[in-house]
């Protein structure tokens, strides 16, 4: 680690927090993008970092950040800049070196590949990263974006954030901290150009936010609009706010002045696209705790020759675009494993995988993943299988067959950040228990333990965003109906060391011998707290028409279930009142397929007392029931 590189992980961290009230006054209760209606902010409430965006015609293209995970890189597609789906990867892994793979004690969490630049040129697309933990700027290039394989080549010096630019055919890269630099590549661009253009851009480029800074400038974007050359950057002053800057200059060397280009709720890093029919827009991302960094799209005018961001110096939350229901977004997805060989594009192994010990075809329709070595913990384990989780709810439940499990194995789904969580089955001698496992606790010692004597068992992890609660909740079942709580509730926190935000984890280790395995039968996911508990959904009506059951438990501290039925497809809302009607908390409001349906009701921050919870639908079904916080 370059001591460039250290200083910036320190300073982030030191001040990281003080970042998570902003984005609640950036989001507070945005749901995703519903249809007839205009686009809303943030366009994913995913983890989507150091956005790269460009169009080609009328479709738009975008690269991101994720560190450590394999396959790297992620390219996503749009047709209106609000719904994104995954359809490639530049590449499957960065390298095979120890901490790449988890050998040796070593690892890659926070590092790996960083900031990527992609763009389009003469029928090629290419993808610029470059990472610390090889050393090294990797350049990917090919004809065929969604569908096709790359070429790689490397270059042998780490460029920070590089912005690839292509002007009066030639190539360069846009890179640095603080001091701006530009640096000339082939024309094939596959290395660095001898004798080429290699100076300085812009000298200390964080000077005009301020004197004092916790990250100085640097997440480089260059666009040229109009014959003129925009180089966008951010830096985060002390005692500030993450903050977007613009330079411009009537050549390409300059010089170059600059502005500050917003300052609004931490919501900056990233460069400008436009539309077909004209339109501009920046898309920057906003740290937003646990769930990680999430995209925000920001209108822009021009006004005298620069890009002026925003509505009166803030993001609004509606956006001027059409936007259609994905419901949840396309880059998480359920999963029977009903598939061959290749990967779904929503998956990403933590770290490289060893592709010797997992399978989809030794029991089809399964996920059989094997032990092949002896880790000591959830986060050291290879061939663990992740995705994103999302707000403001999101759950994922998994079934798992542990019937070839051995003895010190360890299996099951978690939560995965360096304060990781995770509901499991444990293999000690012939006997199994199914565990919970909270890092922030301990790390070497079970929350909870209980027997198990069967070989199937359904695990479930939910994870609660809305107003920054950043909690997780640990579930299992015998017969995926009833479920029960297990262990504590797990305080998720965005820990730099990791520099991702929670991900849904599949994993299987060995503490004592290899050689066992647990196959799971699916992974399915839901944008409710606890995600559908025994919900069929059906193409036809419920018989016994519209339901609100009892919560249980009831009373309850500090936590309780709501459980209700729709016969036919319905917007409802569900929400809780005091003994005066005032609202307390809205637990869901939107469009619902028919079903049966559990939402978790946490009152930790509530006074003790009755309240009272109610279902209203469009059809006009209202029905109300009480419930007793106990204190």
């Amino acid at each position: 680690m370059t001591e460039q590189h250290a200083m910036v992980k320190k300073t982030e961290m030191f001040i990281f927090v003080s970042m998570l009230f902003l984005c609640l006054g950036s989001i507070g209760m945005i749901n995703a993008q519903e249809p007839g209606v205009k686009a809303r902010n943030p366009i994913l409430w995913a983890d989507v970092p150091d956005p790269s965006v460009i169009r080609v015609g009328n479709t738009y293209y975008m690269s991101s950040t994720t560190m450590h995970m394999n396959p790297g890189v992620p390219i996503m597609k749009s047709d209106d800049l609000v719904n994104w789906e995954i359809v490639n990867y530049a590449y499957d892994i960065l390298a095979d070196n120890d901490a790449m793979a988890l050998r040796n004690g070593q690892d890659a969490y926070g590092r790996g590949s960083w900031a990527s630049s992609i763009r389009y040129h003469q029928d090629t697309f290419y993808v610029v990263t470059f990472s610390y933990t090889t050393g090294r700027t990797h350049i990917y290039q090919t004809r065929d974006i969604e569908n096709g394989s790359w070429s790689s080549y490397t270059l042998p010096t780490a460029y920070h954030d590089p912005s690839l630019f292509f002007d009066n055919d030639r190539v360069y890269l846009v890179y640095g901290v603080d001091d701006i630099r530009i640096i000339e590549l082939t024309p094939d661009v596959t290395a660095i150009q001898p004798g080429g253009l290699n100076r300085m851009l812009i000298p200390k480029a964080s000077q005009i936010a301020g004197s004092n800074f916790y990250v100085k400038a640097e997440g480089s974007h260059i666009h040229k609009v109009d014959g003129r050359y925009y180089v966008f950057l951010i830096s985060w002053p002390a005692g500030s706010m993450r903050t977007q800057l613009v330079y411009r200059a009537d050549s390409l060397t300059g010089s170059y002045e600059g502005r500050i280009a917003l300052r609004y709720n931490g919501i900056a890093q990233g460069g400008l696209v436009d539309t077909p029919g004209g339109d501009w827009y920046a898309m920057l991302f906003q740290d937003c705790g646990s769930v990680g960094r999430i995209p925000f799209l920001v209108p822009v005018k021009w006004e005298e020759g620069w890009p002026v961001l925003g509505v009166n110096g803030r993001v609004p939350a509606d956006l001027d675009i059409p936007a259609e229901n994905y419901g949840i977004p396309k880059i998480v997805a359920s999963d029977e494993f009903d598939w061959d060989s290749e990967l779904p594009l929503v998956w990403q192994w933590n770290h490289n995988p060893d592709d010797n010990y997992w399978s989809v075809t030794d029991r089809p329709g399964f996920l059989r993943i094997t032990n092949g070595r002896i880790d000591k913990n959830f986060v050291n384990t290879q061939n663990t299988l992740t995705q994103r989780t999302f707000g403001p709810e999101c759950s994922g439940i998994i079934a798992m067959d542990v019937s070839h499990m051995q003895d010190g194995d360890v299996s099951g789904l978690g939560a995965l950040q360096q304060y990781y969580g995770f509901v499991g089955v444990k293999m000690s001698g012939t006997s199994k228990s199914v565990v919970m496992m909270n890092a922030r606790t301990s790390a070497t010692r079970e929350v909870e333990s209980i027997p198990l004597d069967q070989d199937t068992i359904f695990l479930k992890i939910a994870c609660d965003y809305k107003n920054k609660r950043d909690r997780a909740y640990f579930y299992y079942s015998l017969d995926s109906a009833e479920w029960k709580a297990i262990g504590n509730t797990l305080q998720m926190s965005y820990e730099l060391s990791h520099f991702m935000g929670y991900r849904f984890a599949l994993f299987n280790y060995a503490t004592i011998a290899t050689g066992g395995y647990v196959d799971f039968d699916y992974f399915r996911i839901h944008d409710s707290l606890t995600g559908p508990s025994a919900v069929k959904k059906t193409d036809h009506q419920i018989q016994d028409g519209f339901m609100l059951y009892d919560n249980y438990p009831n009373p309850f501290n500090p936590a309780t279930v709501i459980r209700y039925q729709l016969p036919i497809s319905s917007h409802m809302s569900l929400k809780v009142y005091d003994l005066l009607g005032q609202e307390i908390a809205t637990l869901f409001e939107g469009v619902r397929q028919p079903g049966t349906y559990e939402a978790l009701f946490d009152a930790g921050n509530l006074p003790g007392g009755l309240y009272v919870y109610r279902l209203l639908t469009g059809g006009n079904f209202r029905q109300t029931r009480k419930l007793l916080l106990l204190k």
